[in-house]
């Protein structure tokens, strides 16, 4: 790809717990090539994440036409897990191997082009500050249901990564003591009763216990429970059934109590719904509305923040990690300093 259009172009890269995608993406957040492969399992040396992320930068370049020096100008990484300030080191990822992992040095060995490592949800609130949900708004929170739950802040539109680089991770603040075990760790880690893995599990605990309330979603998987998955049961709400109806208010509902924290800790003007889990819409997002009314300190007398889906999808992630990557080039900083006339102002 040449020519104007192939002007100030970076691939982002998102890492989740099941899937890395990549995309080219241009100035104005449009993804113009993509590729994806699955996530190697967690039992595996970070080698071969490395391969993995590698092999999805070689293809997108083969895609877009040229080599990277003259079509890419820059590589973001967007990781699940907590990511140190210097945007070049994964100190922790509980879906993956990763353990001080000099990440970036690693794969700038291999790939010829800048890159910068962030934590996912970092990028994919930046995506959508920049081109989404909370375009126009100074103060925003987003919180991504997946397999666990991620999080990040943006306060006068910067992202707000703390003095260790891991602010966000709201998905492992303790909201039941001594509560279900977490990957993290811990127990009672919010991700534990608000996201996808909390909703199959629910779900799945019906069907072994033989309930008639999972019969619908037991004839749906074959009447194997390992079939199961998040997106099934919200094919199945969206279709009636009010099992599965009722998980996903359930999840919903402790959604709710989490923003409702939050809220009182950032005072955010909106919170940014996103991750595969969001895909309910509104069957998950009223409940958490009607629970965070309920539960917002000093309610009734101060202004409340909208809660609303996030509108990248699945793309927010390797959107805002090449467009923090591409800000990141364009200051000559480590630092993604925003090249806006004001928040939310499009490219």
């Amino acid at each position: 790809m040449t020519g104007p259009g192939a002007e100030g172009l970076a691939v982002g890269i998102d890492i989740g717990g099941t899937k890395v995608a990549g995309g080219v993406v241009d100035a104005a957040g449009r993804v113009l090539h993509r590729a994806r492969r699955h996530t190697p399992h967690r039992s595996t040396k970070p080698g071969v994440v490395e391969n993995t992320i590698v092999e999805v930068f070689e293809e997108l370049v083969a895609a877009s036409g040229g080599e990277a020096g003259g079509v890419v100008t820059a590589v973001g990484i967007g990781a699940a897990g907590f990511v140190a300030a210097d945007r070049a080191t994964v100190v922790f990822a509980p879906h993956l191997s990763w353990r001080h992992e000099p990440l970036r040095a690693a794969l700038q060995r291999r790939i010829d082009a800048p890159i910068f490592v962030d934590n996912d949800a970092n990028a994919a609130a930046w995506a959508e500050w920049r081109f989404g949900a909370a375009r126009g708004e100074s103060h925003m929170v987003m919180v991504t249901l997946g397999t666990g739950i991620g999080g990040a802040l943006l306060m006068n539109g910067q992202v707000t990564r703390g003095r260790f680089g891991i602010a966000g991770e709201f998905g492992h603040m303790q909201v039941v003591p001594g509560g279900h075990r977490c990957e993290c760790g811990n127990r009672g880690c919010w991700e534990q009763y608000a996201s996808g893995n909390a909703l199959v599990r629910e779900a799945r605990s019906l069907m072994v216990a033989g309930s008639p309330m999972a019969t619908d979603l037991l004839e749906r998987v074959g009447g194997d429970p390992a079939n199961l998955s998040g997106p099934l049961i919200t094919e199945a709400a969206r279709a009636g059934d009010q099992t599965a109806i009722e998980l996903l208010a359930e999840i919903g509902v402790w959604l709710g109590t989490g923003i409702a924290n939050l809220a009182a800790a950032f005072d955010p003007g909106i919170f940014v719904i996103g991750g595969g889990v969001s895909a309910a819409g509104e069957l998950l997002l009223e409940p958490a509305r009607d629970r965070f009314r309920k539960q917002l300190t000093g309610r009734g007398y101060r202004p409340e923040a909208e809660i609303v889906e996030a509108r990248l999808g699945n793309e927010a992630g390797l959107i805002g990690a090449a467009d923090l990557a591409r800000q990141a080039v364009r200051s000559g900083a480590e630092e993604a300093l925003p090249d806006v006339d004001g928040p939310g102002a499009g490219a």
